[in-house]
């Protein structure tokens, strides 16, 4: 039996979704949910979706207790998103035409919200997310602006903002991402009571400019230029001996700093970070048939804790929305392709400069088994899983993460 709601149900719900309202226009498409052997179709034509069923030209496959686990108010890591499912339930699949997918991502995940508010026994048109509200944000007071930064002959305008007071901080941002993530710590004053946070944009992000004369698209990240680019910068804006704070892309180069530059910081918190991480890299990010700014956001969606408030989930998508042409798609080239430091992490020296690492328990990219088996082979490393937290720690819920932060951060202090 399907634990999904009747067919004839679930349509009329999406008949009547806000969501599907505002994205129906000039397109067409039909796709199926499979469960067991119950299939759903949902056949959309102009943007609005029919009362039978067409010809499916994908399908989300799983058997039916693996539908349950995701239909649960709170659904198990790995089980909370069609991309966690993908990567990490083997019996999860999608069949057919994988680019129609691909297309179509945040229209399957659409449906599958409605899907799961009718199965939790509610009515009436589902909400806009099904992520708890947590309250508005607050609004951090930062100080913004420019440094060079001139590396390997090329000099780039990196923008930076600023908050706080005390010990300097220094925030890096996930790939395809900016400084924006880091506002939830900025606006606390529990942080910036004693520290200065300061989180800079890569080039070719947020307010950094690419370099004149750039080819739209061609921005690739490695680690040589991402060190080069953190300690150029570092020397730009005076930082002095700096605490290095990052989380997926640059939790892994805060694994390379305390390899290769452990003195110039006073310690270092890699979140969601591990010696390597493989099959991150899609074609589709920078595919020219898919929406880049629909696909991106979800690709990376399922990787925040469905706990996470709505209010910072949603600022997570957005900002991911706005990336340039294959920024996303050139920064994890350096995450999930030129990042290997299998034969390094081991050489780490932490008596040379602490080092901690945090991963949240709904990261499906790097797991906190991935995190905890490289911080073993590293002599001194701290590691502490984070229940609750996905992939974004200090973006998708920075009250939380600064419950985890804050006691590295005294630590730090004492020292």
């Amino acid at each position: 039996m399907s634990p999904f709601p009747p067919a004839a149900a679930w349509r009329a719900a999406c008949r009547n979704d806000p969501v599907l309202a505002v994205w129906a226009g000039e397109w067409s498409v039909c796709f199926a949910i499979e469960s067991d052997d119950a299939t759903v179709s949902f056949d959309f034509v102009n943007g609005l979706i029919q009362p039978g069923d067409g010809a499916a030209l994908f399908t989300l496959s799983a058997p039916g207790a693996i539908w349950g686990r995701f239909l649960e108010p709170i659904p198990p890591r790995h089980h909370h998103g069609i991309f966690a499912m993908l990567y990490r339930v083997p019996k999860f699949r999608i069949e057919g035409e994988t680019l129609r997918f691909m297309q179509h991502a945040h229209l399957a995940r659409r449906i599958l919200e409605i899907g799961k508010w009718l199965a939790l026994g509610n009515t009436g048109p589902a909400p806009v997310t099904l992520a708890p509200r947590g309250g508005p944000r607050a609004a951090p007071a930062v100080t913004g602006g420019y440094v060079p930064v001139t590396v390997a002959g090329t000099t780039w305008q990196i923008y930076y903002e600023t908050a706080g007071i005390g010990r300097d901080l220094l925030c890096m941002h996930t790939a395809g991402a900016d400084g924006r993530q880091f506002h939830g710590l900025m606006a606390d004053p529990r942080i910036t009571e004693g520290h200065r946070l300061i989180a800079f944009d890569l080039p070719w992000h947020g307010k950094s400019p690419p370099p004149e004369g750039a080819i739209p698209g061609s921005w690739r990240l490695n680690t040589e230029l991402y060190v080069d680019l953190i300690m150029g910068f570092i020397a730009a804006a005076g930082l002095d001996k700096p605490i290095a704070l990052g989380a997926s892309m640059s939790g892994e180069i805060c694994l390379e700093l305390a390899y290769r530059h452990p003195e110039a910081f006073s310690g270092i918190v890699a979140c969601e970070a591990c010696e390597q991480v493989t099959r991150r890299q899609t074609q589709w990010a920078s595919h020219p048939r898919v929406n880049q700014a629909l696909f991106v956001p979800e690709w990376i969606r399922g990787l925040s804790a469905p706990q996470s408030p709505a209010e910072w989930q949603e600022q997570i998508t957005w900002q991911y929305g706005q990336g340039g042409p294959s920024v996303f798609f050139g920064d994890i080239a350096f995450y999930s392709g030129d990042w290997d430091a299998r034969e390094r992490v081991g050489r780490i020296d932490t008596n040379r400069c602490r080092l901690f690492m945090l991963t949240g328990e709904y990261d499906y990219s790097c797991t906190v088994e991935m995190s905890e088996a490289t911080a073993a082979k590293i002599p001194g490393a701290r590691f502490q899983a984070m229940p609750g937290i996905g992939h974004f720690p200090f973006a998708e819920n920075p009250v939380l993460f600064a419950e985890y932060l804050l006691p590295i951060l005294r630590e730090l202090r004492a020292d």
